[in-house]
């Protein structure tokens, strides 16, 4: 039989212990090692779902991740344009990384309250806070130095464009039409089939990028 949990308790005992955690998935540098028990953390959410606490707990839970956010928003407001593109791909990569976690320990909450009441889903809703706290608020200072870093060689590197192209897609899908020549060279069939006549065009593109390349010494 399990032990009541009153909201005292949830709130002195059971609540920090999340908080804690949930701080350190978000804080972590890919590769970390972090000390907490995942197995303490789990059985905490199972037992506050099975308390009745899950819309005490998916407030908490949405309230922290959202402060957290518009900390980032800041800092990333506060960047000089030459490192900005860099920290915000560090920003998005930091938290998909943090969810891959943060989702399964709240798995219960998800299955017996937010799909159940709420007709939703804990990794949709906190992909859409980044939309909210971060991409929106950065996506029309970021888009001109994506467009601009695209046609400066080498400015930043392929990996780092395709991170961030493919999650802004991620996030929002419409934010092609901002730069559909960006996202079609790393997202398939987001422009429409190639007309005959543009294909010259295209060859043109492609031997401008070959002269680039050897340009900045990289031989065939």
């Amino acid at each position: 039989v399990m032990n009541v949990i009153t909201i005292e308790d949830y709130k002195s005992t059971y609540w920090p212990k999340l908080d804690s955690a949930i701080d350190q998935l978000l804080t972590q540098s890919p590769g970390d090692y972090i000390p907490i028990s995942y197995e303490q953390i789990y059985s905490c959410v199972y037992k506050c779902v099975c308390q009745q606490h899950s819309e005490q707990m998916y407030s908490d839970l949405i309230k922290k991740i959202t402060n957290h956010l518009e900390r980032v928003s800041k800092e990333l407001q506060a960047s000089p344009p030459d490192l900005y593109i860099e920290r915000f791909n560090i920003a998005l990569g930091q938290y998909m990384g943090a969810l891959q976690s943060i989702v399964p320990l709240f798995i219960y909450m998800n299955k017996f309250y937010i799909e159940t009441k709420l007709n939703r889903d804990l990794k949709d809703d906190l992909i859409k806070l980044f939309t909210e706290h971060v991409a929106e608020k950065h996506i029309y200072n970021l888009m001109p130095l994506l467009l601009e870093a695209q046609s400066t060689p080498f400015q930043i590197t392929p990996s780092t464009m395709a991170n961030i192209v493919k999650g802004l897609y991620t996030l929002r899908p419409e934010w092609v039409q901002m730069a559909p020549a960006l996202f079609s060279k790393f997202i398939p069939n987001v422009l429409p089939p190639a007309m005959e006549s543009e294909l010259q065009e295209y060859a043109a593109q492609d031997q401008k990028l070959q002269r680039e390349l050897i340009q900045n010494g990289f031989t065939r």
